[in-house]
C-alpha cells in the first residue's frame, strides 16, 4: 500500500473485481472468440475491438510513468521497457494479423469492462513502479533472485504466448473460416497455451516489479483466462470427438 488513498482504493478495488470475475466467468462465458452469441448487444469489428481494448493499458501505463519523478532510473525504465514491448505489439500488431472468421464482432458491454480495468491496471502499475517504488528500485534490485526469477518467468510467458498465438493464426489458410484442432508447441499438454503464457509472463512481472500493483494486474489475468481456458477446453471436447482427451485446459496434467 501506499499513502495515496485513491491509488489504494483502485488497487483493493482490482483485487475485488479479480474475484468477483472468477466466479461471474465460471458460471457465464464471455460472448467473444469460438464463444460469440447473440444476446449481448451491439458488437463492433473484432480488430478495432482488440485495438480499443488494449490501448488504455498501453497509454495510461506509459502516461503515469512518464510524468513520474523516477521515469529515468534503471531498474524502472527495464520494468516500462518490458510492460511497453508487450502492449505495443498487442495493440498496434496483434489485432492487424488476427485471420477472424468474417463478421467476427467484440461485443460493446464485454469491450467497456475490458477498458476499465486495462486502464485501471494500467495506473497502478505506471505510477507504482514511476513514482511510488523509489525505497526499492535501486541498481542493487538487478542482481536480486526475484527480479532476475521475474525477467526470466516474464520473457518465458512471453514467447510461449507468441509461439502459441502463431501456431493459433497460421491453423487457417487464406480464405478459410472454420476452426481446427491446434497442434505442436504447448498444445501437446494444453488447449490453451497462449493463456498460460499470459499468466507466466504477468506473474513473473509482478515478482520482478515485487508489487501489489503487479499481483494485482497477475490476479486479474488469470480470473479472466482460467475460466476461459476451461471454457473452450469443453468447447474443443463437444465439437472434435477425435480432441486428444489427455490434453488439460490450461495447467499441463493439472487443469
Amino acid at each position: 500500500m501506499t499513502n495515496d488513498p485513491f491509488f489504494n482504493n483502485v488497487l483493493i478495488g482490482v483485487f475485488i473485481a479479480a474475484a468477483l470475475f472468477t466466479i461471474v466467468l465460471f458460471i457465464t462465458t464471455a460472448p467473444y472468440g469460438k464463444q460469440e452469441r447473440d444476446g449481448w448487444g451491439p458488437g463492433i469489428p473484432i480488430r478495432w475491438g482488440w485495438f480499443l481494448l488494449e490501448f488504455p493499458s498501453f497509454a495510461v501505463f506509459a502516461w503515469f510513468y512518464l510524468n513520474s519523478d523516477h521515469r529515468f532510473s534503471a531498474v524502472p525504465l527495464v520494468l516500462f521497457i518490458l510492460w511497453e514491448i508487450h502492449y505495443v505489439h498487442r495493440t498496434f500488431i496483434y489485432p492487424l494479423r488476427l485471420r477472424a472468421k468474417p463478421g467476427a464482432q467484440e461485443k460493446i458491454i464485454i469491450l467497456l469492462f475490458g477498458i476499465i480495468f486495462n486502464a485501471s491496471n494500467g495506473y497502478l502499475n505506471g505510477l507504482y513502479i514511476g513514482q511510488y517504488a523509489e525505497h526499492l528500485y535501486s541498481n542493487s534490485w538487478f542482481s536480486d533472485p526475484r527480479f532476475i526469477l521475474g525477467i526470466l518467468l516474464f520473457a518465458g510467458g512471453f514467447a510461449l504466448t507468441k509461439h502459441s498465438d502463431a501456431l493459433l493464426r497460421n491453423l487457417r489458410k487464406p480464405g478459410e473460416t472454420g476452426y481446427k484442432i491446434p497442434v505442436g508447441g504447448a498444445f501437446r499438454w494444453v488447449s490453451c497455451p497462449n493463456y498460460l503464457g499470459e499468466i507466466i509472463q504477468w506473474g513473473g512481472f509482478a515478482l520482478a516489479s515485487w508489487s501489489l500493483a503487479g499481483l494485482a494486474f497477475m490476479a486479474f489475468t488469470a480470473a479472466n483466462l482460467i475460466p476461459r481456458a476451461i471454457s473452450n477446453h469443453k468447447w474443443y471436447l463437444e465439437k472434435f470427438e477425435q480432441y486428444p482427451k489427455e490434453r488439460k485446459s490450461v495447467i499441463p496434467f493439472i487443469l
